[in-house]
């Protein structure tokens, strides 16, 4: 084997992405010491993703100061590669910034808001913004405030709308943020297609991990609805709308964005296609790929491209779904499960290392031998 490809998601809870390639570049090169190892980690837009995208190809890391969930002061930083940024909206207005103080009533995306401004204002024409892990629900307005939308009351005041506070909207004028942003290219990636409100919308699935109670989600769910009111046709019922307390939405009303597969657009962004050349063989997985997984997530989403490359496609998981086997037509061209001992999760994460590693191991004494066979 000359090259190899590793590219996976994380397993939540035991492993990060970083962590699983460094333990397969590790085993390959104790197998195929002469094999070039290609590792793309992969986050799903979550916290993480600057950290991934800056591991897989060289870039910059840049620190400032924006306001956190709550508006108060903290540090937070995106990644540059040339004039494109790559931006996790986690990183200030992410849940484990909350601590005990969940209240998606209360939480603003304001200092996502300070970082789009900041990346455009330092040159950047493509924006990334990876939506997932958030502790908030104001539709993106926090930061639409941020980069220059103005959000007016009832008494034509201006103010920064949290999920809490969206009914008070009456007018709002994305004149400045527009111009602001002219020629800027925004791309949320999102991994859920859920709509802005409703029974599957922002408030009800994701609204009771961020601290709200069943009164606060149906409040935060009218909030949303009286909202979508003043925005464009369709848009609180596009596939993501929902995602990241319906900031999809709202990232798309104010200020033009496009939302989009976070596999997909990681994978244009590494230039995937192209490091493909001369593969032979792609490794990927995650936490458990299941009928979910088969909507496009990014085992799914590497199988395709490397299918089309006819690049055969190994899929190290923590666990297989009865109905996960369609893959097999999607590309994959193995499954195997680290649950070795068939045992619980919460026994399984504290052996994911050493499971994740073994299970790799064997896989590659397979082709190792299959290739010796072929030699003699």
């Amino acid at each position: 084997m000359k090259k190899c490809i590793v590219i996976p998601d994380s397993f939540k809870g035991s492993l990060s992405s970083l962590q699983i390639c460094e333990i397969a570049r590790q085993s390959i090169g104790k197998f195929f010491p002469d094999c070039q190892v290609v590792t793309l980690p992969v986050a799903d837009g979550g916290e993480g993703t600057v950290d991934c995208f800056l591991s897989a190809m060289p870039g910059e890391r840049v620190t400032l100061q924006v306001h956190g969930p709550y508006m108060e002061q903290i540090t937070a930083c995106y990644a540059r590669f040339g004039d494109t940024a790559i931006i996790e909206m986690a990183s200030a207005a992410g849940l484990p910034m909350v601590g005990e103080r969940k209240d998606p009533s209360a939480t603003t995306t304001y200092g996502v808001g300070e970082q789009l401004l900041h990346a455009v204002k330092h040159g950047a024409k493509k924006i990334i913004l990876g939506l997932g892990g958030s502790a908030t629900n104001d539709a993106g307005c926090g930061a639409a405030a941020a980069a220059g939308v103005v959000f007016l009351d009832g008494q034509g005041v201006p103010f920064v709308p949290t999920g809490g506070t969206l009914s008070r909207i009456t007018s709002y004028d994305c004149t400045k943020a527009r111009q602001l942003f002219a020629g800027v290219e925004i791309t949320c990636m999102c991994d859920i297609d859920n709509p802005m409100y409703g029974p599957s919308g922002a408030a009800f699935v994701f609204g009771p991990q961020k601290g709200a109670d069943p009164q606060m989600v149906e409040q935060l769910d009218q909030q949303l609805r009286a909202l979508a009111k003043l925005l464009p046709e369709g848009t609180d019922h596009l596939a993501g709308a929902g995602a990241a307390g319906a900031m999809g939405a709202g990232m798309v009303a104010f200020l033009g964005a496009q939302l989009r597969s976070g596999i997909e657009t990681v994978l244009d962004v590494v230039d995937f296609d192209r490091q493909l050349e001369g593969t032979d063989l792609v490794l990927t997985g995650e936490g458990k790929i299941d009928s979910q997984s088969l909507r496009g997530k990014v085992v799914i989403g590497v199988a395709r491209r490397a299918a089309a490359k006819q690049v055969p496609v190994c899929a190290v998981v923590g666990d297989v779904g009865d109905d996960a086997y369609d893959a097999y037509s999607m590309g994959v061209s193995a499954i195997f499960s680290t649950n070795r001992l068939a045992i619980p999760f919460s026994q399984a994460k504290l052996r994911s290392e050493q499971d994740y590693r073994h299970t790799l191991e064997d896989l590659l004494r397979l082709i190792q031998t299959v290739q010796q066979m072929k030699k003699s």
